[in-house]
């Protein structure tokens, strides 16, 4: 078995003014890696390239250990993928829907798919355009998982979405990854999502990967130090998306313990960071 469900080296893809520049990720099994970024980061644009959606100007993505292109039929038979924007036949039932979906899976399950909607609470005689869009995102999911997929991609599907219904399908991602020879890639520019369930995170501005590691490890190294204003300049080499009025500076620290070790921090405050807090400060003018 491939070592990696998921790898991407080099990937480049150039849109008019927008360029996704040498994107690397890799995601091993039985993991969520959450994708983070600002709206038009390249989130969208990284996952249809992934999906072949979009073809590629350079780079290389395996997923199953296998090439995307090469083995594009191999490898869709074996990812359950979902948009931001499900798209269905509107005027159709959900069960309508779902029996056109079905053919394209060599490995449906039309005994899971009825147990989902049981589950999901959904009712597959209701037309598309009658129901909501938690409704619409749950069913996607639910045509998704019945085809006993290894991998879910999944673009921002909590966007837009009431809390309730956004930790429901947070819990259906927790559920599905129980089976450690899975894993979940889903993107999010929410990142409150990513820091309950997500195990990697990858955070991407302006289409380039600006930090990609265990969740765990960026929320236990990484600190946000405030202080006086006029202190700034001391610690200035080390700090990470200042933040500074007349009278006090806020700022990042990527390796506390290095950064305790180097300076006298008696003065400072030092607060746990959030992965907001994060993406902010790296994401800001001239890091």
């Amino acid at each position: 078995m491939e070592d990696n469900i998921l790898e991407i080296r080099g990937l480049s893809k150039s849109y008019g003014d927008f360029r996704l520049s040498e994107v690397n990720i890799s995601l091993t099994r039985g993991y969520i890696m959450g994708f983070i970024g600002a709206n038009g980061a390249g989130k969208t644009t990284t996952i249809k390239l992934i999906m072949n959606m979009v073809k590629k100007d350079s780079g290389e993505i395996k997923v199953f250990g296998r090439d995307h292109v090469k083995d594009e039929l191999y490898i869709k038979n074996k990812v359950g993928y979902v948009s931001e924007q499900p798209v269905f036949y509107e005027n159709e039932t959900v069960a309508w829907n779902v029996n056109f979906a079905k053919k394209f899976y060599d490995r449906w399950d039309h005994a899971l798919f009825e147990e989902l909607l049981i589950k999901f609470k959904i009712d597959k005689f209701k037309k598309i355009n009658q129901l909501s869009k938690g409704i619409k995102m749950k069913t996607a999911l639910a045509i998704a998982l019945s085809h006993h997929p290894e991998l879910l991609i999944l673009d921002e599907p909590t966007s837009g979405l009431d809390p309730i219904v956004r930790d429901e399908l947070l819990g259906i991602l927790m559920e599905f990854i129980q089976d450690e020879n899975k894993s979940v890639f889903f993107s999010s520019h929410i990142t409150s999502d990513i820091e309950k369930i997500g195990d990697y995170v990858t955070f991407i501005d302006k289409g380039k990967i600006i930090l990609s590691e265990e969740k765990d490890t960026i929320l236990e190294e990484w600190k946000i130090v405030k202080g006086d204003a006029i202190q700034v300049d001391n610690y200035k080499q080390d700090l990470i998306g200042i933040e500074q009025t007349k009278s006090y500076f806020k700022a990042l620290v990527k390796d506390f313990h290095a950064f305790k070790a180097k300076y006298d921090i008696s003065s400072l405050v030092i607060e746990k960071p959030s992965l907001d807090d994060i993406l902010l400060h790296l994401t800001k003018k001239g890091n």
